[in-house]
């Protein structure tokens, strides 16, 4: 049986969206510090296997958006990955960020929550999710991770290995969500991980009466952040963790 998801009594975590990713560049360790330092209770990242067999963290399926270069990510080898720049696309202040691996990212955030998204191209990596899995269930992760997916075959893979730590169910407006929950219910899962548009007072009711933590993405308007904090979420992902943070505080009157 897993773990719960994690979970702060009283308000919803604040988790930044591939880091503080409004202010620096996404899922690198610049990103996660500047979220932890503007208030956050950790971070949601995203993770491909490279070729050399490492998961590193970085969203899309090359290297062209924020690392410069036209390269498979799922083809490369870490050696060669390092060798990109993966701030620079953000400006001049952030040269010389690279792109940094699951187990340097909870080795350097020994206490911050982290919600782990595997990434698919349809036709998951069942080895991600071993990977994964070896990484998650270490001593003192498995308390605080969170592992999600849209590709829910690569996310039953990972729950066959990691039985204890918690899964998240994701899903977007634009799939048929309702058909997705209900297959994802075989996966046991911890959480339920909704587009903001999705997560009515009523839904996120309904999910919590069910045991799920709601954990929102991404919402950066306060005031929906504030209507989810008092509707219960127990989670939001954010790009301005400061901002939502705030936000929080306001409408639970702290």
């Amino acid at each position: 049986m897993s773990l719960p998801a994690p979970r702060i009594p009283g308000r919803p975590l604040v988790l930044g969206h591939r880091g503080a990713s409004r202010d620096a560049p996404e899922n690198t360790l610049a990103a996660f510090h500047l979220a932890m330092a503007q208030g956050a209770d950790g971070f949601e990242l995203d993770v491909w296997r490279c070729a050399s067999g490492e998961p590193v963290v970085i969203h899309d399926a090359t290297a062209t958006r924020t690392a410069g270069a036209p390269l498979q990510v799922v083809r490369q080898p870490l050696s060669r990955l390092k060798q990109l720049d993966a701030g620079a696309w953000k400006g001049p202040g952030h040269r010389g960020q690279r792109i940094p691996t699951l187990a340097e990212v909870l080795a350097a955030f020994p206490r911050a929550v982290v919600n782990v998204e595997l990434k698919s191209d349809g036709l998951g990596d069942p080895r991600l999710a071993a990977a994964v899995a070896r990484l998650a269930a270490a001593p003192g992760a498995e308390e605080r991770v969170l592992v999600s997916s849209f590709d829910y075959a690569l996310l039953a893979a990972f729950r066959l290995l990691a039985p204890r730590v918690p899964v998240g169910l994701l899903f977007a407006r634009s799939q048929r969500w309702e058909l997705r929950q209900s297959l994802g219910a075989a996966l046991r899962p911890a959480a339920v991980h909704p587009e903001r548009t999705l997560a009515t007072d009523a839904r996120v009711a309904a999910w919590r009466s069910r045991g799920l933590a709601v954990n929102v993405w991404t919402v950066d308007d306060p005031a929906e952040v504030e209507r989810l904090a008092r509707a219960g979420a127990e989670g939001i992902i954010c790009n301005a963790p400061g901002e939502a943070r705030r936000a929080v505080e306001r409408a639970l009157g702290r």
